[in-house]
């Protein structure tokens, strides 16, 4: 006879997760490191009952915003490599609705994270129930729906024994290299609470591991054909490198061949900023460098990257007439984007393979002193553009400026983090990456209002390195909350604000575009007559428990990084900077202008974005 546990559903489901195991190499580990929880009416009772029962093998953390929580939940898992993540619930209605963006933001990035939203009564006994949304046409249809199309896998809890088949399905999604990103189980407030005699083997423990795919045999060879035939080799890095941790495989491949290698935003530290190898970042915001050498490539290994518009320059960067493109991802539906020659298998084993299959290959003497010279020229520019002389327009410092400071008052093992504005193109040309995982940016959602939450989230993954967050004083004021958050948790983090009173990005992107500055730096938006206020950023840090201080210059910078490094809790840090000014290389971006306008200049930027387009395949 089958042994069985009665337990509530909400029991039951925290029992199994806590029962969830993960080898990262040969060390075991809990898969789930916890539950960020904001209770509500739809699980304080249920689900907020049985985290408390079990608060010692599945810690709850509470946070001040249900997007917040989200974002460093999702953020640990990325530091973690998605090997270990975290759950996140809330109640029905808006609390829910407020994860909604993070789980957009984890399906794009294909990142790991548990959503367990309360909702209506599965009975309908009290509808219209508190905070329900009602469909007039469909009973069924909750808040909760939203989660629909940005989750990889869904379920709505409607019966307790339904969690014996919908939990195993949820967390192989979350574990699964090329179907990985965010799980929602929608949790109906009566049945959580409801009992049901559950078999004992349900929780046993289980060990996850990485599962590694190999190269179909023929892809592999018509891969090892073009890269041999190849006389300008370009390798692009992604963050499927880093996910399948192949940050070593990568360096002897490129180290064997003397293949240039580029980053994508998510591949950006799989080698360090000072390889041979390291041709820098590519793409629209890209250095001149990776992009020269993109423009003249005639094969192209794309290594673990979904290749999105930034990384193409909207498919304009690869513009040698006979360029070829090989996609090696886990993933077939990445595998065979842009017509690519597909070989889909795991970014370890495939880089593996490819090196032995191309043992006698490297390329050629002349691509490869061609790339380090393009390479040198441009760290020459970075010495320049980082330096404390260069003017501005408004005499103020530049985001280049503040990050050259940042770097230099940072150690070796830091981790910078940043996700929305100016500041991610920035940080892909400029910053120095000297450590594999020393570079967090999630800019596949370009989220305004991760940056804070996401730093203490990564924080979290890795308590005993210093976790610095640059953002702008637009993403700052979109979510700060979760700097609360981890001063009450004692997960400290350094937060730089740069201050240029708007969206500066947004502003000259507008600009150049044709557009009048309107609407994004607060001086061209409508206000009282004495203007927007002038955000005290230091104060309202201060009020919410971190040190913090406003520094005017960059030397004061470069000290005031150093005192935050040495505080024993989150330190804000704030300085004003230029809106106007950013650093050279980029390349052209699809960003539609106007057919019509009774503007000069945005008839000429149509103008400008017609011929752009002409570059495009079709």
């Amino acid at each position: 006879m089958i042994k069985t546990i009665r337990l509530t559903m909400a029991q039951a489901l925290v029992k199994y997760l806590s029962a969830q195991r993960v080898d990262i190499d040969g060390k075991v580990h809990p898969l789930f490191e916890g539950v960020f929880a904001i209770f509500g009416h739809g699980n304080v009772a249920g689900l907020g009952e049985a985290l408390y029962q079990s608060r010692e093998q599945l810690p709850t953390f509470r946070a001040h915003n249900e997007q917040g929580m989200a974002h460093a939940a999702i953020a640990f898992a990325k530091a973690n490599n998605r090997r270990r993540m975290m759950a996140c619930t809330t109640s029905i209605g808006p609390g829910a609705a407020n994860m909604v963006t993070a789980a957009a933001l984890a399906h794009v990035n294909r990142l790991p994270v548990l959503f367990l939203p309360g909702d209506t009564f599965a009975n309908r006994t009290p509808d219209p129930v508190l905070q329900q949304v009602e469909c007039f046409g469909d009973p069924t249809v909750t808040t909760n729906d939203c989660f629909r199309p940005v989750s990889r896998y869904f379920d709505r809890i409607t019966r307790p024994e339904q969690i014996i088949t919908s939990l195993p399905v949820a967390v192989q999604t979350l574990t699964d290299p090329a179907n990985c990103g965010p799980v929602t189980l929608s949790l109906c407030q009566d049945v959580q609470a409801e009992a049901y005699d559950y078999p004992e083997s349900f929780f046993a423990p289980k060990v996850h591991y990485m599962r590694r795919q190999a190269a179909d045999e023929r892809e592999l060879q018509t891969a090892v054909e073009l890269l041999a035939n190849a006389e300008k080799p370009l390798l692009i890095a992604g963050g499927g490198v880093h996910y399948s941790e192949a940050t070593e495989e990568l360096k002897k491949f490129a180290e064997q061949t003397g293949i240039p290698v580029t980053e994508t935003q998510a591949g950006k530290g799989a080698l360090l900023w000072d390889s041979p190898n390291n041709a820098g970042a590519i793409g629209v915001t890209g250095s001149e460098a990776a992009n020269q050498l993109a423009q003249q490539a005639d094969v192209v290994l794309a290594v673990g990257t979904r290749l999105q518009d930034f990384t193409t320059a909207s498919r304009t960067l690869f513009s040698n007439p006979d360029v070829k493109l090989i996609q090696l991802n886990v993933a077939g539906f990445d595998a065979i984007k842009h017509n690519a020659f597909s070989l889909v298998t795991d970014a370890r084993l495939g880089l593996q393979v490819l090196g032995q299959q191309l043992s006698d290959w490297h390329i050629s003497e002349t691509w490869q002193q061609q790339a380090q010279a393009l390479t040198t020229q441009w760290n020459r520019y970075y010495d320049e553009i980082t330096a404390t002389t260069v003017e501005t327009k408004t005499g103020l410092p530049s985001d280049a400026q503040v990050l050259g400071a940042v770097k230099r008052a940072s150690g070796k093992k830091d981790i910078v983090v940043c996700a929305a504005g100016g500041l991610p193109g920035e940080l892909h040309k400029l910053w120095r990456t000297d450590d594999i995982k020393g570079y967090h940016l999630e800019y596949g959602y370009s989220c305004m209002g991760y940056e804070i939450a996401g730093g203490m989230g990564v924080k979290m993954a890795n308590p005993e390195r210093e976790v610095i967050v640059v953002v702008g004083d637009g993403s700052y004021m979109m979510l700060n909350s979760e700097l609360a958050t981890s001063v009450m948790l004692g997960h400290k983090i350094t937060v730089v604000v740069l201050d240029n009173r708007g969206f500066g990005c947004i502003n000259r992107l507008q600009n150049a575009t044709g557009g009048a500055s309107f609407n994004n730096l607060l001086e061209n938006c409508q206000s009282v007559d004495e203007g927007a206020p002038k955000i005290d950023f230091a104060a309202h840090a201060a009020a919410m428990g971190a040190l913090s201080e406003k520094v005017d210059s960059l030397d004061d910078l470069e000290a005031a990084v150093g005192r935050a490094r040495a505080a024993d809790r989150s330190y804000v840090i704030t300085l004003d900077t230029d809106p106007f000014c950013t650093s050279e290389g980029g390349f052209w971006w699809d960003v539609a202008v106007p057919e019509v306008s009774e503007r000069t200049e945005v008839n000429q930027a149509r103008e400008n974005y017609t011929a752009g387009k002409q570059n495009q395949p079709y």
